[in-house]
């Protein structure tokens, strides 16, 4: 039965009074429309950060992107081609699968703190942390077979005919000892790190 003091009054005063004494027999059907309701807002606006935080312009928002590596990619063939595709950040560093997706928006997380943090917010201070990050990268590739890599690139695929003769060689033995992008493609979008004083083998893949 509704509120007393709202027979008088208006409509959202009468909703009120439903939503804070519902009759049994709309109880259910009410939690379940409301649940409904917040999970489908929920869903769409979860999504819409998602999206918002996953294209080229967010990821050089920040200087430490920007006149870093990104300078370097424009100056690749990921940039500029002679077929006009053109592979953006979020292509080659955050997964298409839903599930990967927020894992790897989760990780990044990580990134936000240090950009508080200042870490690498100098062009000296990120050189120095320069082969630590490019470790991690590529890590993950290897770990994920270079899942990313493989969403333009794929073995199966590649028509031979129209590679040089030293990319045949070199990608029938990748593929016979079961070799992955990261492997043999460090570098390709990116400045290699500085090695002074580091282990050669930590860049070309032989380590």
């Amino acid at each position: 039965m509704a509120d007393s003091n709202c027979d008088n009054k208006g409509f959202l005063c009468r909703i009120w009074s439903a939503l804070r004494r519902p009759s049994a027999t709309y109880t259910l059907g009410g939690i379940l429309a409301i649940g409904f309701v917040a999970g489908i807002i929920f869903w769409g606006g979860f999504n819409t950060a998602m999206e918002a935080t996953n294209n080229e312009t967010f990821c050089i928002s920040c200087h430490e992107m920007k006149d870093n590596v990104y300078q370097e990619y424009k100056n690749t063939i990921h940039y500029n081609n002679r077929t006009g595709v053109r592979a953006t950040c979020p292509d080659c560093h955050v997964p298409k699968e839903w599930i990967h997706k927020v894992v790897r928006k989760i990780q990044a997380s990580n990134e936000l703190l240090h950009k508080v943090l200042g870490t690498i917010d100098t062009r000296e201070k990120f050189e120095a942390k320069r082969l630590e990050l490019a470790r991690h990268v590529w890590e993950t590739m290897k770990k994920t077979d270079s899942r990313e890599c493989r969403n333009c690139h794929d073995y199966k695929s590649m028509d031979f005919t129209y590679q040089g003769r030293r990319a045949v060689n070199q990608h029938a033995k990748g593929l016979e000892e079961g070799k992955t992008c990261i492997d043999c493609h460090k570098g390709i979008a990116h400045q290699l790190p500085d090695m002074h004083e580091e282990n050669p083998t930590a860049v070309i893949g032989n380590g």
